[in-house]
């Protein structure tokens, strides 16, 4: 594995049995994703998209094929140490942001290290620094329900980070804002990559031009996988 590549997959195949009947979601996909760059999988509904995701999230488990996560091959992991290795490595973004609706924004930051049994001073002061540094630090004690989606989505943000991970995997974090918002948040992200690998799942090509790095799929292939982006976008 090069030393500049954060995730490899290999002739990655995912089949889905609905009722009898064989889906192939992915069909024997090969890529390489770029450390401490924002790269982009880009392709129509039923292309493969949230599939992906969710295999190189550690998720889910491939039908066939191999996912590297930096060197360590994790077709080779028992479920407990995929946990951890998901749990260490990789923070998640969501579109509709799945903050509990009866806590503060620093206590959803905290969640991940709460649930680890890190002590509360220290979780805390952690959760502060990260919602300083999405700008939501005089937002700190205010419930998702008195948050913007903006405002939640940072939130959403700032508790991936919780754990310093190396991946941070994004499913259509602009989905359900403005179009304001949505490019603002789309900055945040790509200011994430001095210190991660940045994924972002979008089916808005205008978010995808902010990528360095395009996966485009469709029906469950690679159509295109390179950082050039005027063949593409």
């Amino acid at each position: 594995m090069k030393k500049n590549i954060a995730l490899y997959a290999e002739n990655l195949t995912k089949i889905y049995n609905l009722e009898g009947v064989k889906v192939r979601a992915l069909d024997g996909v090969t890529f390489s994703i770029p450390k401490n760059q924002v790269t982009a999988i880009i392709g129509p509904s039923g292309s493969g998209k949230s599939t992906l995701l969710h295999l190189i999230g550690c998720l889910d488990k491939p039908t066939s094929g191999k996912i590297y996560i930096g060197s360590t091959d994790t077709s080779k992991l028992t479920d407990k140490e995929l946990a951890k290795l998901r749990n260490e490595k990789i923070g998640f973004v969501f579109q509709f942001f799945n903050l509990h609706p009866l806590l503060t924004a620093v206590e959803n930051v905290e969640l991940p290290e709460t649930i680890k049994g890190v002590g509360e001073e220290q979780r805390r002061e952690k959760a502060l620094k990260l919602l300083k540094q999405v700008g939501l630090e005089e937002r700190a004690f205010h419930y998702p329900n008195q948050l913007s989606g903006g405002e939640q989505q940072r939130t959403a943000i700032a508790r991936a980070l919780i754990n310093n991970p190396e991946i941070i995997l994004a499913d259509e974090p602009t989905g359900n804002l403005d179009t304001k918002s949505g490019h603002e948040i789309m900055q945040l992200l790509i200011n994430l990559k001095k210190n991660a690998t940045v994924v972002v799942v979008t089916h808005d090509l205008d978010i995808a031009r902010h990528a360095e790095h395009i996966v485009r799929l469709r029906d469950g292939k690679i159509e295109y996988a390179d950082g050039f982006k005027k063949k593409l976008l």
